[in-house]
């Protein structure tokens, strides 16, 4: 059975910019909140931005916002992101 994800509704503010690290090849898909940083596993492997669209497919599902409002700000290639939501 899948964990629930975490509410983070409460930054779903418009122009807010996360700090995601993430951990791709995951045993399972989770998100988990550390002070300002959000970890977010997934399952996905990182290549051709496979692991980039399922983070943020994840990320806008904790948020309560369409996917389409999250953007990457930075970090395509790296473990540390840093994902922008729109207005």
């Amino acid at each position: 059975m899948a964990e629930p994800l975490p509410d983070l509704s409460d930054l779903a503010v418009p122009g807010t910019r996360l700090a995601v690290r993430v951990t791709p090849r995951a045993a399972r898909n989770r998100i988990a909140r550390e002070g300002d940083t959000v970890k977010v596993w997934v399952t996905t492997v990182p290549e051709d931005g496979k692991a980039n669209a399922a983070v943020q497919k994840l990320l806008a599902k904790a948020l309560g916002i369409p996917k389409s409002r999250l953007s990457l700000d930075s970090g395509a290639t790296a473990r540390d992101k840093v994902f922008r939501i729109e207005g």
